[in-house]
């Protein structure tokens, strides 16, 4: 019997969140951005460590206003992923200021951290600095590049290690 997991992608607009599933669950990255509207759920069978887990990948409406996160949507999630661009600092404030919302609402359930586009070395904002202060701060961010593929299968399967983890 599998494990069913769901996790939530989180994160503003224009942060590679659909790219990054894409790549996870397709292994593919769309040339074509496309925003999305509402919630939009991928799935992937995986095994980590010996275990069948069948995940739902929530890829969730950017957060660029300040109304609440949808409570609705983040039920039931397992986990969920941060998603910051590394080309957009502010990005990386938002991420954590929609990671005391989850926290909230849903207490403390495994998170990632991804600054995505590490393809982008001549535009990137996230200095070492900002790593280091992140780091600080109790997070181990993971820089990720959708087009590239750089440490995405990675983030998701820390992630599902995570969950399984929780529930042993």
């Amino acid at each position: 019997m599998a494990y069913k997991k769901k996790i939530c992608m989180i994160g503003v607009s224009s942060v590679g969140k659909t790219s990054l599933v894409r790549r996870f669950v397709l292994s593919e990255f769309p040339e074509k951005w496309l925003t999305t509207v509402g919630v939009r759920v991928e799935k992937k069978p995986l095994q980590v460590n010996g275990q069948d887990v069948d995940l739902a990948v929530w890829d969730m409406q950017g957060k660029d206003d300040y109304a609440p996160l949808n409570r609705a949507q983040l039920s039931g999630a397992s986990g969920y992923v941060l998603v910051a661009d590394g080309t957009r600092k502010a990005t990386v404030d938002r991420a954590l200021e929609l990671h005391e919302e989850v926290k909230a609402m849903l207490g403390a359930i495994p998170a990632v951290l991804l600054v995505n586009k590490c393809d982008l070395t001549a535009e990137w904002e996230v200095t070492d600095e900002v790593e280091r202060d992140l780091r600080a701060r109790g997070w181990t961010p993971l820089r990720t590049s959708a087009k590239t593929g750089e440490a995405v299968e990675e983030a998701f399967l820390a992630l599902t290690v995570e969950m399984l983890r929780r529930d042993a």
